[in-house]
Parts: structure tokens; C-alpha cells; sequence
């Protein structure tokens, strides 16, 4: 389960929290920026989390469909397109495009193995209808967690955007502001000419 802890110093605790959206308007421009990217950033770790979870529960629901059917080819071939298919693709419908990129991938990997330890979907096909099971509901209900609480931080993150475009159509901030402050930040510094002493 995903928790938030009051008062808590992970990028959620802070980003959940009902005081990172209070009094917006009374903040300066690059604060709120400061923000809404940290929001973004802990909304591209939560939707790398989803997708991992929901990678392994699509492995788990294709071997039981594989067994009911009575197939007899191992899903060995197909478990490569399938975490795939969810390491790349967003929330189908969101309407965002994820272009950071999560910056806790190794802690997500161990957090979702950690989840069923003596599952090995490498090799699922040795796996008890028993153990497919359980695994399939402790994924869910995991994946359950993490889809609300990335709704929670989808919504703050809208708060942000909401406010920045806001000030942009009020006149309040200046797209050639902004333009200006991203050329100082990408165009390299010049060095100074060497002063040579008089002789």
C-alpha cells in the first residue's frame, strides 16, 4: 500500500500533503514551477510503479487463460512483448505524455518483486494454480493503491498548471519571460577575455 505520512520527507508526503497547494496566488512564478515539476516527477514514478504492477498481473491472467484453454505452448514467447507493451505505453486515455523519466526505477522493481516472494513469473508455467492466484490479487490490490494515489498527485498537478496558465492569460506572467530564462539556462556561458597587465 502506498501511504502518505504527514509531515513525511518523501516527494509524496510533501506533494500530497494539503499545504503544497495552499495559497497559490501568493507565490512567486518560479515556486510554483518548482512545484508543479516535483508533482510531475512523483506522478512519472507512480505511473512507472502502475506499469510494472500491471505487467505482472497480465503475465499472471495469461497463464490462467492459457490453462483454461488448454494450450499447450508455455508463455515463455510471450512474456517479453507483454512487459513491453507496459514499460513504454501511458494509462490508456490519460492524455498525458510522460517525457521524464522515473527516477526510483531500481527502488520499484524491488518494492513489486518484494510484493510475492516466492513467485518467479520467469518461469510461471511452474507456478500452482494456488500461487497464481494470490499473486494476482496481491498485485491488484497493490496496483489499486498506487492507481488512487497517482490520481491524487494528477490532481495537484493540474492545480499547478491550472494556476501558471492562469497568470500566463492574465497578463500576470510573460511567455517571453519564461522563453528568456530558458536560453540562460540552455545557451553556455561565455568566458571572459583575459585582461593582460600593462608592461
Amino acid at each position: 500500500m502506498i501511504e502518505v505520512r504527514p509531515g513525511g520527507r518523501r516527494r509524496i508526503d510533501r506533494v500530497l500533503d494539503p499545504g503544497y497547494v495552499a495559497g497559490l496566488d501568493q507565490l512567486e512564478l518560479a515556486e510554483v514551477r518548482a512545484r508543479r515539476d516535483d508533482a510531475a516527477q512523483e506522478e512519472t514514478d507512480l505511473s512507472y510503479l502502475r506499469r510494472l504492477l500491471q505487467a505482472r498481473i497480465d503475465i499472471v491472467r495469461a497463464e490462467q487463460r492459457r490453462r483454461r484453454e488448454g494450450g499447450g505452448a508455455p508463455l515463455v514467447a510471450e512474456l517479453g512483448q507483454i512487459l513491453a507493451v507496459n514499460a513504454v505505453e501511458a494509462n490508456p486515455g490519460s492524455g498525458r505524455v510522460h517525457t521524464l523519466q522515473p527516477s526510483r526505477a531500481e527502488a520499484h522493481r524491488r518494492h513489486v518483486e518484494a510484493l510475492v516472494a516466492d513467485v518467479d513469473l520467469s518461469n510461471v508455467g511452474a507456478l500452482s494454480g494456488e500461487q497464481l492466484e494470490g499473486a494476482l490479487q496481491a498485485y491488484g490490490t497493490e496496483e489499486q493503491s498506487v492507481s488512487a494515489r497517482h490520481r491524487e498527485v494528477q490532481r495537484v498537478l493540474d492545480t499547478f498548471n491550472a494556476e501558471i496558465g492562469s497568470r500566463y492569460a492574465s497578463g500576470a506572467a510573460s511567455v517571453d519571460q519564461l522563453l528568456a530564462e530558458q536560453r540562460q539556462l540552455t545557451e553556455p556561458r561565455t568566458a571572459e577575455p583575459t585582461r593582460t597587465e600593462p608592461g
